[in-house]
């Protein structure tokens, strides 16, 4: 039977090609789709993940890491004197205008703490010391900023809000979900640099406990102390962020469609050259009955040829996909394949192609044996 299978599927090359080719496509659009999808939320919550903190406060009914409102900075004094609570500290998050050589001005989304190297955040440094952030009137983009802020250099100066202000180090990998580049500073700079909105004030407290501690415990008495804030593990507060934009904005459906999208080609592709090819071979089905063979074998048949196609569509989808990824990477986006999504893909091709073989086995399966006699 499986020889039977295997030989009819190759029978016509042509159409064999055809139906790999249809069903490639079908995988390499799920999988490119799905890592572009999986690369922007993983962007939305990129800092969120690398912070060696264990709790976020925020202010309350914050949405998501970007939409931020400031509180006062004053609390983060009552957070360390909670039991359980190893150090914490104030995080500013906001918005700057940065104004450009040519005159033009762009935005930049201003990370600012008193110790970045503590938090682990920004967490590659290709130039310069963080420590120099504390040292004068400084700042430190991340190395995509040239895409909008021209090429700089160490030593060169770009104004944020109107204040000069010295680049000394880049960073890598540090992207928001909107593409706005990342500036990182001092955190009583960012308050000079806008004091009407950050004097006294502060978007986040970052909180680390301590060894053993019940982390659930500590977030119920800081909720005690904080009535008027909201409190995350880092897990649930990035798991918030993505669920925003994946619920409020278009990217989630547009996903979903591209999605049913590539799963309907590829089932539409295989079941219609399935179906043809059946049609064409009824005779060596009426034969495959007339000598004793049931509709289970009818199916085999019919079920290796799927298998097949779905694992020969699958790999020529694959590598291409795998491929796209520095490609992509060039063009500022991340393009994120990981082997359970690869796994998944993999099954769900194999069943939606015997799926689309079950259209040909209803057709074979009330074939009458002595087909094979008539001339």
């Amino acid at each position: 039977m499986i020889d039977l299978a295997w030989k009819m599927l190759f029978f016509d090359k042509v159409r064999f090609l055809i139906t790999i080719s249809g069903v490639a496509f079908a995988v390499m659009l799920v999988l490119v789709q799905t890592g572009l999808f999986g690369g922007l939320l993983h962007n939305a919550t990129v800092t969120i993940e690398h912070m060696d903190a264990d709790i976020w406060i925020t202010s309350r009914n914050s949405p998501n890491l970007d939409f931020v409102h400031q509180f006062s900075e004053s609390n983060v004094d009552r957070v360390r004197a909670v039991a359980g609570v190893e150090r914490a500290d104030n995080l500013i998050l906001s918005f700057m205008q940065v104004s450009l050589p040519n005159g033009s001005e762009e935005t930049a989304v201003v990370y600012a703490l008193e110790d970045f190297a503590t938090w682990g955040v920004p967490w590659r440094v290709t130039q310069g010391n963080l420590a120099d952030l504390k040292r004068g009137p400084h700042v430190v983009f991340d190395e995509f900023a040239r895409k909008r802020f021209g090429d700089f250099q160490l030593g060169d100066y770009r104004e944020l809000n109107g204040h000069r202000l010295k680049i000394v180090g880049t960073t890598k990998d540090a992207k928001s979900f909107t593409t706005t580049p990342l500036a990182f500073i001092d955190y009583h700079r960012a308050q000079q640099i806008q004091p009407d909105l950050l004097r006294g004030r502060a978007s986040y407290i970052l909180v680390k406990t301590e060894k053993g501690a019940d982390v659930q415990q500590v977030m119920t008495r800081l909720r005690n102390i904080l009535p008027y804030n909201d409190v995350y593990t880092s897990k649930s507060w990035a798991e918030r962020s993505r669920k925003y934009w994946v619920e409020n904005t278009g990217i989630g459906f547009n996903a979903f469609l591209t999605v049913f999208l590539g799963c309907l080609v590829g089932v539409v592709v295989v079941a219609q050259t399935l179906y043809t090819s059946t049609m064409e071979h009824l005779r060596e089905f009426g034969t495959v009955k007339a000598i004793g063979g049931s509709n289970w074998d009818i199916y085999r048949i019919l079920g290796k040829q799927a298998v097949l196609s779905a694992i020969f569509g699958f790999v020529l989808g694959y590598i291409p996909a795998r491929l796209l990824e520095p490609v992509v990477e060039k063009g500022d986006l991340k393009l994120i394949i990981p082997s359970e999504l690869s796994l998944t893909v993999l099954v769900g091709t194999v069943v939606l192609c015997l799926f689309a073989a079950a259209i040909s086995f209803r057709k074979v399966s009330n074939i009458d044996p002595a087909l094979v006699f008539r001339v």
